[in-house]
């Protein structure tokens, strides 16, 4: 496989011409007044077959030698009491926890406290964003969902997933949360062991993954993808739904995510540091992602139902008033083409439930003030992560 001979071989394509032209790729552009081209293209295609490797090693040499439950243990015990490198371990495991306890020289704790606060501040609006903006809105990329179907997501189940998402998202956007031993490190390292597991796990038994057509699984890119979405895509929601938000907050969260992709292994140079470098960093990675396929819908779908499986709710007709509810944020949030192609169902007075919720943010906007806002923001959301850890059994991590 030739890797250098990777095109943007969608970039003539209707549903990216669509996207950043007329949809909410558009949007991005005149929101970050990004400067879009394929001049650096070269520069950044070559992560689409880059791999975390130092994650791999430690999988290798720690997981796939041991039973699960001791490998877990030993890799908790590094996280909670660190490594010097004067320690006896494996050379795999010190230079991952070498490499994500060395504070980089760029890290603001000021700027992580800003960050958490838009992200605690936001409320149910950050919850929104994150499930009908930035996760349904990722299920679009055809070739980025290509590890969850082969590592069987749809079968675990929507309930399951979104749990796992709100429990890390919560977790590494609180107060203080990401120092080195802190709850937020700790579900930074784990997961990123958890997509090394997945890579090798995928490498080893899916024998039809196509690498020269959908990169390396869980590659770089699609990393930094990923993290774009908890970023940028994250912020145009927020901003949608009515919210408002100080320079200080929007570099603060670009900040943040940018420490969290580094604790998770993305290499650097792929961490944008506002929203004009995400925006320009996003548009030449979805030049290589053509749109929806079947798993695309069945993903949607498995979201959208989610509503109807969720035991939270007691009664049905609060579920299906639930789904409902996200079916009109989905297609508030994203372009109708994208709605169309995830086929999402078209419901009556669908903007009704966003349109309201924007004028009500702009009241509160101007009535409650911003600590109380970060305040009952924090409660709502742990009570959500707390009603979802209860249905599923406490753990995210197996």
């Amino acid at each position: 496989m030739e890797k250098a001979t990777l095109q943007p071989r969608f970039k003539d394509s209707q549903h990216f011409r669509d996207f950043w032209t007329k949809g909410n790729g558009k949007q991005l552009i005149e929101f970050s007044g990004a400067k879009v081209s394929f001049d650096d293209f070269e520069k950044f295609s070559q992560n689409f077959y880059h791999v975390d490797e130092i994650g791999d090693e430690v999988v290798k040499d720690v997981y796939f030698t041991k039973k699960y439950s001791e490998a877990s243990r030993e890799i908790e015990n590094y996280i909670r009491n660190g490594i010097s490198d004067h320690d006896d371990v494996q050379g795999s495991v010190k230079t991952l926890f070498m490499q994500t306890q060395r504070i980089p020289d760029w890290l603001d704790y000021d700027l992580l406290k800003s960050g958490a606060e838009l992200c605690m501040r936001s409320n149910l609006d950050s919850l929104i964003s994150l499930r009908d903006y930035c996760l349904i809105g990722g299920y679009d990329y055809a070739y980025l969902n290509k590890p969850l179907i082969a590592t069987e997501a749809l079968k675990k189940g929507a309930v399951k997933r979104l749990s796992e998402t709100l429990d890390f998202w919560v977790n590494v956007t609180r107060y203080d949360a990401l120092e080195i031993h802190k709850k937020g490190y700790e579900f930074a390292i784990k997961t990123r062991l958890i997509h090394s597991y997945a890579r090798l796990s995928i490498k080893k038994h899916y024998k039809d993954w196509d690498t020269e057509n959908w990169g390396e699984p869980i590659n770089s890119w699609d990393m930094m993808a990923t993290y774009i979405g908890f970023s940028l895509v994250f912020l145009h929601s927020l901003k949608k739904l009515g919210n408002t938000f100080s320079p200080q907050e929007e570099k603060g969260l670009f900040h943040l995510w940018k420490y969290v992709g580094y604790l998770l292994g993305i290499p650097e140079n792929l961490l944008p540091n506002d929203k004009k470098q995400a925006t320009e960093y996003f548009y030449l990675w979805t030049s290589v992602q053509p749109s929806s396929d079947k798993d695309s819908v069945l993903l949607a779908h498995s979201l959208l139902n989610e509503s109807l499986e969720n035991p939270i709710l007691k009664y049905e007709f609060q579920r299906k008033n639930l789904r409902y509810l996200h079916i009109c944020c989905t297609w508030y949030l994203l372009d109708d083409e994208v709605c169309k192609r995830l086929q999402i169902p078209d419901v009556k007075n669908k903007n009704l439930f966003p349109k309201t919720k924007w004028l009500i943010n702009k009241i509160y906007d101007h009535t409650v003030s911003r600590k109380a806002r970060i305040q009952k923001g924090n409660k709502d959301q742990l009570k959500v992560l707390e009603d979802y850890l209860r249905i599923t059994d406490n753990s995210n991590f197996h």
